[in-house]
């Protein structure tokens, strides 16, 4: 039997354990192809923390025009960035975190890495919450505990096994939670004169669609630091733009969908209401279909949590196999969503809107690199300080900007609350990182495959 990763056999190689961590795919075991991207973040993004998430624009009284605007603006935004990171897979054949050595080195890589690790378990920790509550829902005598530990034995057995299985399990829940939520939103879309009655008065419009704005790019644009994770198998001959454009689709049409399903039900339900309780009583008969559905769909998203928090780990140069790692990071979720579930709705909120504020200045300076001028050279052992000084820079400077629960800049104060870190952060460290590599007239390129990452 051929080892895992080659497609020849790929039913086989589907059920074993996969042996590749944090190095470089070798040629030998790359199979796939850029349309596999499209089932693999529909699937992923079909979720519940999406359906959460559209509760939010309801919370902040923004109507119909103003809700629909900021979704798309937010998933358009957050969902190239997420696609254009996925896109460098192929070309490298390392995880997302392994590919951005190029511009911090091997030690200056050690910050994003680590930011990465404490997000994945964060956003594993909230979809696990949703799911148990979801659980409770269907089977009121759990305990929430108990439910937590069901959900991270699934997720975790399908990070465990890895790429291959990963791929298929998202191929399967995206035809599955597909057809669920196409029954959930007919239900939610049956009540059209209560919709249509939905009219709030909005005193400052701009601000509560800058704030939704941040918060759908936040979340879609999470993706990013291990997007290149489900690509990096993808032969080296595979296009950028294939797999950008198929992973954008994905992820595009799964958040805005499901983040106006959470809209719709908001006003049904009331945006006071527990998200879960009240899917459950707008879709009435359906009510124990749509409840499965968000279950399924948060044990989705959590096998890619669990997975890549493994891989964030490897990216550190912690040296332990892959899967003793996935099963460590389930452990730590677990722990984490216990502690988290008795306020859940502050907990979701501050850890969402502070969770992009490292990975915009950090995609500045990768795509500054990797969509310009190579400018690198091979030797990425030790500090890359025009890339990571470029992300402190970026990151340090866009502060003023921050708001959120926890801490509100001097400017977002101005504006009123309105969060434009994302983009501050962002074009600070692109443009800094690229008038550096102007000043020194940097020429040549790098190339990670020829660096042999442990």
């Amino acid at each position: 039997m051929k080892s895992i990763g080659n497609g020849a056999v790929y039913g086989e190689t589907v059920v074993q354990i996969e042996p590749y961590g944090a190095q470089i795919v070798p040629d030998s075991e790359r199979h796939g192809n850029a349309r596999g991207q499209f089932t693999l973040w529909l699937g992923s993004n079909l979720t519940i923390a999406d359906y959460a998430l559209g509760f939010f624009p309801i919370y902040l009284g923004m109507s119909w025009t103003w809700t629909i605007s900021a979704i798309l603006v937010g998933n358009l935004l957050g969902g190239l960035a997420m696609a254009l990171c996925a896109g460098l897979g192929p070309e490298y054949g390392a995880p997302q975190l392994i590919i951005s050595r190029l511009v911090f080195g091997r030690r200056g890589g050690y910050v994003p890495a680590f930011l990465n690790y404490i997000s994945t378990i964060g956003w594993f920790s909230v979809n696990n919450i949703l799911g148990s509550f979801g659980l409770k829902v269907l089977w009121p005598s759990l305990h929430f505990w108990q439910a937590a530990v069901l959900l991270v034995v699934v997720q975790g057995i399908v990070a465990v096994f890895g790429y291959n299985f990963i791929h298929l399990y998202e191929r399967i829940m995206a035809v599955v939670l597909g057809l669920m939520f196409l029954g959930v939103t007919v239900m939610a879309l049956d009540k059209p004169a209560k919709l249509a009655a939905y009219h709030p008065v909005m005193h400052s419009p701009w601000i509560a669609f800058a704030i939704m704005v941040a918060a759908a790019l936040s979340y879609i644009g999470s993706w990013g630091p291990y997007a290149a994770d489900y690509s990096r198998y993808l032969p080296l001959v595979t296009k950028r733009m294939p797999v950008v454009v198929w992973s954008f689709l994905g992820a595009f049409i799964a958040s805005v969908w499901l983040e106006l399903v959470g809209a719709l039900v908001g006003v049904l339900a009331g945006a006071s209401a527990n998200p879960i309780d009240a899917l459950h009583r707008v879709t009435g008969s359906l009510g124990d279909v749509s409840v499965v559905a968000i279950i399924l769909g948060g044990t989705a998203a959590d096998a890619l949590n669990i997975y890549s928090n493994s891989l964030s780990a490897g990216a550190l140069d912690i040296k332990m196999p892959r899967w003793r790692l996935a099963v460590l990071a389930g452990l730590l979720g677990l722990g984490l969503s216990i502690a988290g579930s008795g306020a859940f709705e502050t907990y979701y909120d501050n850890f969402l809107l502070l969770l992009g504020y490292w990975m915009t200045p950090w995609m500045g300076v990768l795509f500054a690199e990797l969509y310009g001028r190579h400018t690198q050279t091979k030797n990425i052992d030790g500090i890359r300080w025009r890339g990571l000084i470029s992300f402190l820079v970026g990151l340090t400077i866009s502060v003023p900007f921050m708001s959120s629960t926890l801490f509100e800049g001097p400017i977002a104060k101005r504006l009123g609350g309105a969060d434009l870190t994302f983009y501050v952060g962002f074009l600070v460290a692109f443009f800094l990182y690229w008038g550096w590599g102007r000043v020194l007239n940097g020429v040549g390129s790098s190339h990670l495959r020829d660096e042999k990452p442990s």
